[in-house]
């Protein structure tokens, strides 16, 4: 069409410069110097204009169909989305990727790959591809990435099985959501020595048998998540000898046992329904770092191999728990059970002795331990003691009534230590002389009922940053320690504590220099009714340091106790919850950043005036105050603010007459009735008293008439006299 439009303006052209020339001779008597002149700027400026549109047509000529489809960008083309049904043609022969992700390809033809021999990686991810012919790859022996997931394979899987067989150099595989049963796979995998990596998740596999991956022995990664297996054969990653990476979440699996793959580096086996896990009895040395078995249904700690390098284990989300002490068992016969494994006529018996707590293998190296959300009363003696490199250790939401820490355990190189949600009345502690667990920098205690532990153990705790003991209760230690029935604590002269929360622990009123030598940076006391009575004062000691306050639901009504001119390193101040009728006037000295006055009985945030903390603002809630419908003129001007972000703006209602609506949906009733009342007053005021006017102005005058009649009989009665005619 260019080339056709080229010709047309081309032809056009010729034929008005041919009359132009045969013209020309006739008015040479008639034309001037200037007019030769013009004549000639006009042909030029033609020619340039031809020469233009040539060289235009040529350019788009020039220019690739492709491109006006997909980026080019190096070696790779990206042609995701485009609503495309074939892979384009004339990409450039040294094309090495290729994104075809989201489009309409469902047929990969002989030789439509053909042209690109260089090409390394292919991407057709959410195509519904049903057809992949045979030779659809036979140019492309340098492929190493294909990626197919999100298709419909199985419709032609022989045939896309021949076409996988004829690229020699494929080293990742991804056929995910692809509705693949077992018997599907195992023609798939057929002969694909080169994978390293095979992605074979959210598929209908339900089983895997001994033969279904015997061809990968180079594979190193393989992720099964997301399918419905129930049974792993004996032997099924016999094979996969360089396996390092194995994901087998969000299944079916009852139990794991005889676990043998030394090589493995990670195992995800989470979200299934496994409630044995036993490792094969040997002296092999596993290589296993990383073991998943979260949100499964353990009854028992796993029986993990002797020889491991473990460093983060995961057992959250269970039903596990030690159960020595809730045994009646006199000898260890009676808690012994035999686990029998049948295959290819060779009986295997395993025993293990459920009552056992005896920790079997080496967790020298082990850094991570989630136990959380588990049915743990206790830990054996020395279960912690051998975990020499531990970190992390997560207990939160378990059975605990008492915890023991004392000199062995658990080891000094802990750093978070998560004991909330549970039971706990007492923490036992041996406070011997030094520090205790030296290194532990957070500490989480909240939701407990903790009735005995030492006043002065958290000056025992070198490196702590962080203490959570939110919904216990306990006070804090005043200057002179008083024996009573709660739990006192001492946090003064703690250097190293920045985070303090004490959430709900119905503190007493604080004393004075109760946070004296310490540099906290945040504290929290919200739903403390009664722990600020006296006003800020007591927190006066942490003025300099303290950015984040919270006393949310304390009962603050009187803005004048609430003195925070002082706190001028405050940045997040959370006031909500409670019965604040004005604005503290002493934060518009702060730079506050975050500010919440949620739940609270103030009708006009007063704020708004004060251009320093409005400046500084950048997160502020407001809901569920009792503003007024007609004078939210100030929420207007805070959303014409681009720092400010109101972020329960939705949530934000007003009051008028006697209902609730939302600020941010007025309706057009409301808002008109608004601007008579607010813009109109003048004549609101008339339209009220002049019928008042002039009621009591007509009835003034009917009373006048009604005893004018009178008056003039009266005066006339006593004044009359004869008159002289």
């Amino acid at each position: 069409m260019i080339r056709a439009m080229r010709r047309q303006i081309r032809d056009q052209l010729c034929t008005f410069f041919s009359l132009i020339i045969a013209v020309t001779p006739s008015l040479s008597y008639y034309r001037n110097t200037a007019d030769e002149m013009a004549l000639m700027s006009l042909c030029l400026s033609l020619g340039l204009i031809f020469l233009d549109l040539e060289w235009r047509s040529k350019s788009v000529d020039a220019i690739p169909s492709y491109q006006s489809i997909c980026k080019l960008v190096h070696s790779a083309v990206d042609c995701n989305g485009r609503k495309l049904s074939s892979i384009p043609e004339n990409l450039p022969a040294n094309t090495q990727e290729i994104f075809m992700d989201a489009n309409f390809v469902k047929t990969l033809r002989n030789g439509t790959m053909q042209r690109y021999g260089n090409l390394w990686s292919l991407s057709l991810q959410g195509n519904n591809l049903e057809l992949i012919e045979s030779g659809a790859f036979s140019g492309n022996k340098r492929l190493k990435v294909l990626s197919l997931q999100d298709n419909a394979i199985f419709v032609n899987y022989p045939m896309a099985a021949n076409a996988l067989r004829s690229l020699p150099s494929l080293k990742k595989l991804d056929l995910s959501g692809n509705y693949l049963t077992e018997d599907m796979t195992g023609i798939l995998l057929q002969n694909l020595s080169s994978l390293e990596s095979l992605s074979l998740a959210r598929n209908v596999i339900m089983r895997l048998d001994s033969t279904i991956f015997e061809s990968l022995g180079q594979l190193q990664e393989l992720s099964l998540e997301k399918n419905y297996i129930y049974e792993i054969e004996e032997g099924a990653f016999q094979n996969l000898r360089r396996l390092q990476r194995l994901n087998l979440a969000y299944n079916h699996i009852p139990c794991i046992v005889n676990f043998d793959l030394t090589k493995l580096w990670i195992l995800n086996a989470s979200y299934n329904n496994i409630e044995w896990f036993l490792a094969e009895e040997s002296s092999a040395n596993f290589e296993l770092q990383t073991l998943d078995l979260s949100h499964n249904q353990l009854l028992f700690f796993p029986l993990l191999p002797k020889h491991n390098k473990l460093r983060s284990l995961l057992l959250s989300d269970n039903k596990m728990n030690f159960y020595a002490n809730a045994s009646n068992t006199t000898t260890s016969k009676d808690g012994l059970v035999k686990f029998v494994f049948i295959s290819n006529n060779v009986t295997n018996v395993t025993s293990v002795n459920l009552w056992e707590e005896v920790i079997l293998g080496n967790f020298s190296s082990l850094k991570f331990l989630d136990m959380s959300r588990n049915l743990f009363q206790y830990l054996p003696d020395g279960f912690l003691a051998s975990m020499t490199s531990l970190s992390h250790l997560k207990l939160n939401q378990n059975c605990f009534w008492i915890i023991n820490l004392n000199e062995r355990e658990p080891p000094a190189t802990l750093v978070e230590l998560d004991l909330s949600q549970n039971q706990l009345l007492e923490l036992q502690v041996d406070l011997y002389p030094g520090s205790i667990l030296p290194n532990l920098q957070f500490l989480n205690l909240s939701t407990n009922r903790l009735k005995r532990m030492p006043s002065q153990f958290f000056t025992h705790l070198d490196s702590i940053t962080t203490v959570d003991l939110s919904h216990n209760q306990l006070n804090l230690c005043p200057q002179k320690n008083r024996a009573g029935d709660r739990i006192c604590i001492d946090f003064r002269n703690i250097t190293s504590l920045r985070h303090l929360y004490l959430a709900g622990c119905d503190l007493e009123p604080v004393f004075d220099h109760a946070f004296r030598g310490t540099s906290l940076t945040k504290l929290d006391l919200s739903s403390n009714k009664r722990a600020l009575l006296r006003g800020m004062h007591p927190l006066q000691d942490l003025a300099l340091t303290l950015q984040s306050l919270s006393l949310r639901n304390n009962g603050l009504s009187n803005s004048a106790k609430a003195d925070f001119s002082k706190f001028q390193n405050l940045l997040a101040l959370d006031l909500s919850r409670n019965t604040l009728t004005s604005f503290p006037s002493t934060l518009n000295s702060l730079a506050l950043r975050s500010l919440d006055l949620r739940r609270n009985h103030i009708s006009f945030p007063q704020f708004m005036v004060h251009q320093r903390l409005v400046k500084n603002l950048h997160i502020v809630y407001l809901s569920q105050n009792p503003y007024d419908c007609c004078k939210l003129d100030w929420l207007k001007s805070l959303q014409e603010l681009r720092t400010v972000h109101i972020a329960d703006r939705q949530q934000i209602t007003c009051k008028f007459s006697s209902n609730t609506v939302s600020a941010m949906e007025l309706p057009k009733s409301i808002t008109q009735s608004c601007l008579w009342i607010t813009k109109d007053m003048t004549l609101l005021y008339l339209v009220l008293i002049l019928p008042a006017s002039l009621t009591l102005l007509v009835a003034f005058i009917i009373l006048v008439l009604m005893v004018k009649q009178r008056l003039f009989k009266i005066v006339k009665s006593r004044w009359r006299g004869s008159s002289s005619y």
